[in-house]
């Protein structure tokens, strides 16, 4: 295995690359309109990047670093330093709700510098190119966006890139290896930067990604809420548990309710959530419930996380298919079974 990573990595030095970093005077700029200071972490991060993009040869670095720690920014300011430089940057996520999260944030920080972020999922995938007249909202204008943003869609012909010199990658353990080869294919020698929040052991990092250069952001932002984790006995603790909830709903937040399984098994002494769904519909009377899991179709998961994201629905119901980097700031209690 570790032959075979240190083959793969070989490979990739191998491989023909360009400096994709311009002068940093729009991440000066970009880090001037912040209304917080980066962490150390992050300036390293940011540093170690940099390096790269200014080297002749391809990029290959994972991000890692705890749910919080400012991913985003780092990412953000990697695509700033290679768009400065002349070339297209592109960003993808796993889910459409992912994807536009990213656009909202990309777009709100890039937007001010000048700089034109597009939305490439399936639900926008109109046209046959990326183009301003596809929808002039979308692609902000009429010339070629300098950000790309998107699912999946991004693998197809469909959408076409303009010097494409940067791929990011978030949450990437969720892509296979073809997958993310197919969007890489679509520059020349990209520059690459995967991220994830999954703790990976240096060993294990070692042996399976190898062939990565490993930024870690190990510093969480100042100022931020502490997380409390507590264990309750279920069975003794349920009344106590659904009136410190309704408590918080009633109060204007947000409740998660996860499970482990879809639905009842026999052999398995664990819960599910359509076995409790109606349960805490009845006990949670009026606030809204909703129930998700894989089995869920695609689409209206989309539309069930979008729904519970923008309010309309209190309490989230599922298994541990909530999404990974969701933002949804209002929700403030988790409560986990089994």
């Amino acid at each position: 295995l570790q032959l075979n990573v240190a083959r793969r990595r070989a490979r990739h030095d191998a491989l023909p690359g360009a400096a994709h970093c311009g002068s940093g005077e729009l991440l000066g700029q970009l880090v001037a309109s912040l209304p917080f200071e980066m962490t150390g972490a992050q300036q390293r991060c940011v540093e170690q990047i940099r390096s790269d993009l200014s080297a002749p040869r391809a990029m290959n670095r994972l991000l890692q670093g705890d749910v919080g720690a400012g991913k985003t920014l780092v990412a953000v300011a990697a695509i700033v330093l290679a768009v400065e430089s002349g070339c297209q940057a592109a960003m993808m996520a796993p889910t459409q709700i992912l994807a536009e999260q990213h656009h909202l944030v990309l777009s709100r920080w890039l937007g001010p510098l000048g700089l034109r972020v597009a939305l490439r999922t399936a639900a926008t995938r109109k046209g046959s190119t990326i183009a301003p007249d596809d929808d002039p909202d979308l692609f902000g204008g009429d010339e070629p966006p300098h950000v790309v943003v998107g699912t999946h869609a991004l693998f197809y012909d469909s959408v076409e890139f303009d010097r494409l010199g940067l791929v990011v990658i978030d949450e990437q353990h969720k892509f296979g290896v073809a997958q993310r080869g197919r969007l890489i294919g679509r520059g020349v020698c990209p520059d690459v930067l995967v991220m994830t929040a999954t703790p990976i052991p240096r060993t294990l990092t070692l042996t399976v990604y190898g062939d990565l250069d490993v930024s870690v952001l190990d510093e969480l932002p100042k100022g931020r809420g502490k997380i409390v984790t507590a264990v309750r006995e279920a069975r003794k603790k349920v009344k106590e548990a659904t009136k410190f909830m309704r408590d918080q709903l009633e109060e204007g937040r947000q409740a998660y309710i996860v499970y482990p399984l879809v639905e009842d098994s026999e052999k398995l002494k664990a819960k599910s959530v359509e076995g409790e769904f109606e349960r805490w519909s009845e006990r949670l009377s009026p606030f809204k419930c909703d129930l998700l899991h894989g089995r869920v179709a695609p689409a209206e998961k989309e539309l069930i996380m979008r729904d519970f994201r923008d309010g309309k629905t209190d309490v989230l119901v599922a298994t541990t298919v909530i999404e990974v980097g969701v933002d949804v700031p209002n929700a403030n209690i988790m409560y986990i079974y089994n």
